[in-house]
């Protein structure tokens, strides 16, 4: 595709994340299927507390879609393309199941998630101009970074809430993958003060998102 054609379909994809119409793998939802009178009832606390990791999770998925999309956009290689397309995909999935979730839970997304996506595009696309290995390495320490947050929330959640748990551990399961194949494709570790700088851009994120 052209460069305009590019812009054009980059824009679609933007809209389709941000409107929560972006098809992703059609995996099944994490939450296994029982009646309601058999899930614990949360308390309005517990269902507080889920709701903003939820809305938190969702922006990072909002992020997690613009920061591949931005890498891809730029990479000459195919192969390397092919990957970070192809766990973008399955980043989506992880986007339905945060909505969805915020829906079983009556919460909403952060306002702040076209903000997310326009910047984390922009900060993919200039990490994926350093070459492929610097592209790859900026994957694997995004998703180290992604398993350690969400092993945070795995210690707040309540036990009673037995779906977003699942959700999480289900998560946490494809972002160490993805985290192992950016590393066994090449990548290279970022230096520390990069790596410092994503952990305060992400906390900047996390904590806007948490209540707006």
């Amino acid at each position: 595709m052209g460069l305009i054609d590019k812009i054009v379909n980059e824009c679609d994809i933007a809209l389709k994340t941000l409107s929560n119409s972006k098809a992703g793998t059609n995996r099944d939802y994490p939450v296994k299927k029982t009646s309601l009178d058999k899930k614990a009832k949360l308390s309005k606390k517990e269902k507080e507390l889920s709701i903003q990791m939820m809305r938190v999770n969702l922006a990072g998925e909002v992020a997690a879609q613009a920061l591949y999309r931005g890498q891809a956009m730029v990479c000459k290689d195919e192969d390397i393309k092919k990957h970070l397309i192809e766990a973008g995909e399955e980043e989506t999935d992880h986007l339905i199941w945060c909505k969805k979730r915020l829906d079983e839970l009556d919460g909403k997304g952060s306002v702040f998630n076209p903000i997310w996506y326009a910047g984390s595009f922009a900060i993919g696309a200039i990490f994926g101009n350093m070459g492929e290995k610097v592209s790859l390495g900026f994957v694997e320490e995004t998703e180290k970074q992604v398993v350690k947050h969400i092993d945070m929330h795995l210690e707040r959640v309540s036990p009673n809430d037995a779906d977003t748990i699942q959700i999480l551990k289900t998560m946490r399961e494809d972002e160490d993958i993805h985290a192992r194949q950016a590393e066994e494709n090449g990548g290279e570790e970022l230096r520390k003060p990069t790596k410092k700088i994503m952990e305060y851009t992400a906390k900047i994120m996390t904590s806007s998102s948490t209540y707006i």
